[in-house]
């Protein structure tokens, strides 16, 4: 049996990867017993019960027989007999008997390194991984390392590797190499080469991060934000509240002059943010959501999620938007399906959505009626003059199932 192997700088060796990868020096310590086993069990025998203790403050490290002790032994290899282990133990205890190899230190040396550098691989990936798995739905901030099939990768905290997709890219943002980038953690996944955080630009989480760190009002919990729709690079809406009355929502967002939307807008490289209040009545929350518009009514049909706006004739244009893109993020942000009319069209397309919604409960209802005479053994009438072609088609398509054509 050799002397116990005393290793002190291995042990601070792993106190230094500990602190500078961050990683418990417990952890790394049980990584060293395991790659020490699998180094005795592979060069001396396969012992299901052979320990190998390391010493926290020398690195000695001594590999040990336990056994059980017990009343009456019946497996030698597994238990001995309180007889043979003498005073101190009880039955149940465990006996540990060193069989440390005399060469079992140049044996270790050789073949525990790459063990120990592989779990240390894995604990600092499983550290990685929690960490950001923490900042879920969070910012980070990071600097631009390279790109690759046009999808940028980050460096965060000057260590970890982020990958920012194409898809999550904003169109016409350019960032450089070296440059700084905030970004938002869309998701954080295992992988076999290592955690990969996946970043993202375009997101609307972005914007509500981003407006909790500019918006002391937002982060206490005085305002709330209900609700964001965002064409990301172009122009952003956010709904917010306030469950004070004295404090003003979208003052309160906007900040002295403006300065706290400016804010959030310049780390959006110029994307406009619009900040309306947020209504629990529908109608007025759609008037608010076509803001800088204004509107004359809002007319519901809750069956079709449907709203007809009617805004004055100068302000159509301002309504819709440019490529129709302000009535596009009110709808988004609403949940309803918004249809813009002019004052002056107003009856017109209300009579006309009318219309075309009575077209549709007649064609729904002839097709109700066409299966109900089909059942009962009678020839189905032709459908009513409402009944378009695609109504047709279903009805035919619905006959030729129930006849097994």
């Amino acid at each position: 049996m050799a002397e116990p192997v005393a290793d002190e700088k291995l042990i601070d060796v792993l106190q230094f990867i500990s602190k500078e990868r961050n990683i418990p020096f417990e952890m790394l310590l049980e990584a060293l017993e395991a790659a020490l086993l699998t180094a005795y069990k592979r060069h001396f025998g396969s012992e299901a019960n052979a320990i190998v203790i390391v010493d926290r403050g020398t690195g000695e490290y001594r590999v040990y027989h336990r056994r059980t002790v017990v009343d009456e032994v019946t497996d030698p290899k597994l238990e001995i007999s309180l007889a043979q282990a003498g005073g101190p133990y009880q039955a149940g205890d465990f006996f540990d008997e060193e069989v440390t190899p005399k060469d079992f230190g140049r044996i270790a040396a050789q073949t525990a390194k790459q063990v120990i550098v592989q779990r240390i691989r894995e604990a600092e990936r499983d550290t990685v991984f929690n960490k950001y798995a923490r900042k879920l739905n969070d910012l980070v901030t990071g600097t631009v390392q390279r790109y690759e099939q046009r999808n940028m990768y980050v460096l965060l905290e000057g260590r970890d590797e982020a990958i920012l997709p194409l898809s999550e890219q904003v169109p016409g943002e350019a960032f450089r190499i070296n440059d700084f980038i905030r970004a938002y953690v869309l998701d954080v996944r295992k992988s076999p080469k290592g955690p990969q955080v996946v970043l993202s630009r375009s997101a609307e989480g972005l914007v509500q991060r981003l407006l909790e760190l500019e918006v002391p009002e937002i982060a206490d919990g005085i305002v709330e934000i209900m609700a964001i729709a965002r064409e990301a690079g172009s122009r952003s809406k956010v709904a917010v509240r306030s469950i004070r009355e004295e404090v003003d929502p979208v003052g309160a967002c906007l900040g002295p002059k403006a300065s706290r939307i400016a804010n959030v807008s310049d780390n959006l490289r110029g994307e406009k943010i619009d900040v309306i209040p947020y209504a629990a009545d529908a109608q007025t929350f759609i008037m608010n959501a076509l803001q800088p518009a204004k509107v004359i009514s809002v007319e519901l049909f809750e069956d079709d999620g449907v709203a007809l706006v009617i805004v004055p004739d100068y302000q159509l244009s301002l309504a819709i938007g440019r490529d129709g893109q302000n009535v596009r993020l009110a709808a988004r942000l609403t949940g309803w399906r918004l249809d813009i009319a002019s004052e002056a069209e107003a009856d017109d397309v209300r009579e006309r959505y009318l219309a075309e919604r009575t077209a549709r409960t007649g064609g729904d209802e002839a097709v109700a009626e066409a299966v109900e005479t089909e059942e009962e053994g009678v020839e189905a009438e032709a459908p009513a003059a409402t009944v378009d072609e695609e109504l047709i088609r279903k009805l035919e398509e619905f006959r030729r199932e129930r006849l097994g054509e």
